[in-house]
């Protein structure tokens, strides 16, 4: 893992005996031979790690470790000591130190703990950037909406505690999105957030990736597999799409709600965990347990802390906010320049009715952004779904033939743009043979 290294020391035999050491593994190498010039180096240079020896004339390692993190720097240091002054080291270490190494050293000791060293701080910058990508994902719940508002301050209440959430709303309205928000808020943030989706798995299939297997539970169970519950132990554990769960495996997840254990497929040890239960659907859960689809008594174990999250139409005052957000982003990802979104661009978005809520606005901006360039997001860059206007009655100032060609010409134009052309889809959708479409278009001269 390369790097710029900065030894300090004040005997030129180590200062090359650890240059030499280092520069062979493909470290770049900066030295210093005292506190003071250490100090300089670490403005001038930025090293990503320090080897510095405790016993310098002058300033001694501990001075000039407290003077590095008295200047806000977190780069790691790692102290060179001889045997007497351990105690010191272990001093320099609760000043902050990363490491210290004893006197004489193995030179392939000194090159493990910088390749750890290094291998920790890009963890930590890693973690940083996750955080930072989190907290922009997080502006996707905001917004002026009062019905959003309303989802965001119960689920911050909700996060402080261990109840299961029921998370409700129609695809695309950012469920997965908002499971994440409660976990960050939570006191388990640093454990796992494990998400799957309950969609499309067969009842073996899923069973096994909620509460793992044993070697040769089943054909193909070569070795134990731990599931996502034991996974996610401490954590959070989001359930997605929690209404197609087979009926078969609601009787396990119900009685796992209840006494926080399970046994691996195959398996007869009980197995106990710590997770919190996140889970989302866009079914109406209700009408599945009257109609003997879901469990009642598991419906009710979910839904201990029930939020609706509306779908795009019902906050049409976030749509500039977050359509400004993802072209930022996209543009960011793609190098384009887009800095704005035309006022002409914001009203065909507010205007339509975003059937596939946040993930189709998503989508919209990205092929502006990536098909289109800047610097405004303007109508010609949105797909004629959204440009074209809604179709209409025709008014009564026209007279009948009239009103009804008008009104067939713009059924036909919005069917053409929702099919991007394609006129067997147009044709599909409007319950028309292609033929007749065809006739169609060229008696009411649609272009």
């Amino acid at each position: 893992m390369a790097g710029n290294i900065l030894i300090v020391d004040d005997e030129p035999f180590n200062l090359d005996l650890l240059e030499q050491e280092l520069a062979d593994r493909g470290y770049a190498i900066e030295r210093a031979n005292d506190g003071a010039e250490a100090l300089q180096k670490v403005e001038s240079v930025l090293p990503d790690v320090i080897l510095l020896d405790y016993q310098m004339p002058g300033m001694n390692g501990l001075e000039v470790l407290k003077e590095i993190r008295k200047r806000g720097n977190e780069v790691p240091v790692i102290i060179l000591t001889a045997h007497g002054t351990i105690e010191r080291a272990v001093q320099a270490m609760k000043e902050g130190a990363y490491d210290f190494i004893t006197k004489p050293f193995e030179p392939d000791h000194i090159a493990l703990t910088v390749e750890k060293a290094l291998e920790r701080e890009k963890l930590k910058r890693d973690v940083e950037l996750f955080s930072q990508e989190a907290s922009e994902r997080y502006r996707l719940i905001g917004g002026k909406s009062p019905t959003m508002s309303q989802a965001v301050e119960t689920a911050k209440k909700a996060a402080t505690s261990k109840s299961t959430v029921l998370l409700l709303g129609e695809s695309g309205t950012g469920k997965e999105i908002f499971a994440r928000a409660i976990h960050n808020w939570s006191d388990r943030k640093v454990h796992p957030f494990i998400p799957i989706n309950c969609v499309g798995l067969s009842r073996e299939l899923l069973e096994s990736e909620l509460f793992g297997h044993e070697k040769g539970a089943f054909t193909g169970a070569h070795q134990l597999k731990k599931g996502k519950m034991e996974l996610g132990d401490g954590g959070t554990v989001f359930l997605d799409e929690a209404g197609d769960i087979s009926q078969e495996l609601q009787t396990k997840l119900l009685r796992f709600l209840q006494e926080r254990e399970f046994e691996r497929v195959g398996g007869t040890k009980p197995i106990r965990v710590d997770v919190r239960i996140i889970a989302a659907t866009n079914r109406d859960l209700d009408a599945a347990v009257k109609e003997g689809r879901f469990r009642e008594d598991l419906f009710h174990r979910l839904n201990v802390i029930p939020i609706a999250l509306p779908p795009l139409r019902e906050r049409k005052e976030d749509i500039p906010a977050l359509a400004g957000y993802f072209m930022q982003r996209f543009a960011s990802e793609t190098k384009k320049s887009f800095t704005e979104i035309a006022e002409e661009a914001i009203a065909k978005l507010l205007a339509y009715p975003w059937p596939g809520n946040v993930r189709e606005l998503a989508n919209v901006i990205e092929r502006a952004v990536v098909l289109g360039e800047g610097p405004k997001v303007t109508p010609q860059h949105l797909p004629a779904r959204i440009t074209v206007a809604e179709p209409r009655i025709v008014s009564d100032s026209l007279p009948y033939h009239e009103a009804v060609d008008a009104c067939r010409k713009e059924l036909i134009v919005k069917a053409l743009a929702q099919a991007q052309g394609n006129r067997a889809a147009a044709a599909k959708a409007l319950g028309l043979h292609r033929t007749h479409l065809m006739k169609l278009i060229k008696s009411l001269r649609i272009s």
